[in-house]
């Protein structure tokens, strides 16, 4: 059986063989060496460089890692390790950067898109370069060859159900009731879970490219500690101060890089671009960081005037911004008006009449609907401890982890940027359209 060894800078040697670098070795997961993992966020964190394809590796290692930890077999180990290689596989130029762009217009996730991926019924590579890769067989193909089931894997992938982020009060055994958790969701959690693999890499991962230290997690308390119950994954007792560690360095991940306001702006900016844009959004997936970058260079006008803004660093700067504490429930209410994607756009038109600017040149960022209405906080805090043989939510053993549930995922209720020279006056119509 052929096998390559790939040295990652945080797990060390990676192993790679049979069914697993074939895949890895195919045009579907070549091309995510050129999808940066943090988009433009390089634009503020100069070594943010690192790609899709390295965090798809890592997370690959850690769910096998997982797996073995918690007992699992050999045919749940392959299958959840090949969903770990395939969950970023579809992911858009760029990363999460045109996410909410693409799921507006074509109403499809990048994970449900990843189903597709593998099955072969969306196109897989592009026209050009059909006479290298034209009949090439699909991923399902390849994984049905060697026993592993298409449809568990992408099941695995495409796994969001509300069960595994919820609130686990629903799910904690009682003296005299036992708590009743989904089949073999426990597959699941070891990739969307609140302690999984995706995050654990791409916390490490992003830190160590970033250069923002707070991204440090315990990583092999972790899998000591950790077990299978009652088909939850679990942490014994003596993994909590490692799980209070994970939580805390994702909190500040999230301050610090995922919601950095600049980086935020240059995200708006391109999704700004591509919105303006000829960019056919059914076959993007298709595209890397520099195909997209070329083709709104190539496009002329103003998608490749932000393309240019972006790459010379001319970012649009604050006009505008109301943060939680300050405002009270009816400036919240006015605001929560425009949190969906149309209502966004339309306040976006709405303030560049009247500040006379162009729709280019006003951007608004707004948090879901949820979040400004429920305080949703940073996501995956539902982190089940084994005590005592039975399951309680880490926030009723750690008032650390209590704390950072209760910690707001943003700062900011609204945000409006703009080229520096509009500042002034895209602020003051921003002020006056939202009445604050």
């Amino acid at each position: 059986m052929s096998e390559k060894v790939v040295h990652d800078p945080l797990h060390g040697s990676i192993v790679l063989n049979g069914v697993f670098l074939e895949v890895l070795s195919r045009h579907e997961m070549q091309r995510l060496r050129a999808v940066k993992q943090l988009g433009v966020a390089n634009t503020v964190f100069p070594g943010a460089n690192h790609t899709r394809l390295e965090h798809s590796l890592g997370t690959y290692h850690l769910a096998g890692r997982m797996g073995s930890a918690i007992g699992l077999d050999a045919d749940d180990v392959t299958h959840v390790r090949m969903a770990a290689m395939l969950h970023d596989i579809c992911h858009l130029p760029y990363s999460h950067n045109l996410a909410e762009l693409y799921e507006h217009r074509t109403g499809t996730d990048h994970m449900e898109l990843a189903r597709q991926l593998i099955k072969g019924t969306i196109p897989t590579y592009q026209e050009r370069d059909d006479d290298m890769l034209g009949g090439t067989g699909t991923i399902a193909e390849a994984l049905e060859r060697e026993g592993i089931s298409t449809d568990a894997v992408c099941d695995i992938i495409a796994c969001p159900r509300s069960e595994v982020n919820a609130n686990l009060d629903a799910f904690i055994d009682t003296a005299d009731k036992r708590s009743f958790f989904p089949s073999r969701d426990h597959l699941h959690q070891i990739i969307h879970g609140p302690v999984d693999a995706d995050q654990m890499d791409y916390l490490m991962r992003d830190s160590h490219y970033t250069g923002v230290a707070h991204g440090s997690i315990d990583m092999e308390r972790l899998l000591t500690q950790m077990r299978a119950h009652n088909d939850r994954i679990v942490l014994e007792r003596g993994g909590v101060t490692a799980a209070e560690g994970l939580m805390v360095s994702r909190a500040l991940m999230y301050t610090s890089v995922y919601f950095n306001k600049t980086v935020r702006i240059a995200e708006m900016m391109l999704s700004k671009a591509a919105e303006l844009s000829g960019t056919d959004m059914e076959t993007i997936h298709l595209m890397d960081d520099h195909d997209l970058r070329n083709s709104l260079l190539s496009e002329g006008g103003k998608p490749s005037q932000i393309m240019r803004e972006l790459i010379h660093r001319k970012l649009y700067k604050k006009a505008f911004s109301a943060y939680s504490i300050d405002i009270d429930d009816d400036q919240l209410d006015n605001i929560v008006r425009y949190s969906g994607y149309d209502d966004r756009k339309r306040l976006e038109f709405e303030i560049a009449e009247e500040a006379g600017v162009d729709y280019s040149e006003v951007i608004v960022d707004i948090p879901s609907r949820s979040s400004l209405l429920s305080s949703v906080k940073i996501g995956k805090t539902g982190v089940s401890i084994l005590y005592n043989g039975r399951v309680r939510p880490i926030t009723k053993i750690s008032p650390v982890a209590k704390a950072i549930q209760s910690r707001d995922t943003f700062d900011w209720a609204v945000m409006v940027s703009s080229p520096d020279k509009h500042k002034e006056r895209v602020g003051k119509a921003a002020s006056a359209i939202l009445d604050l």
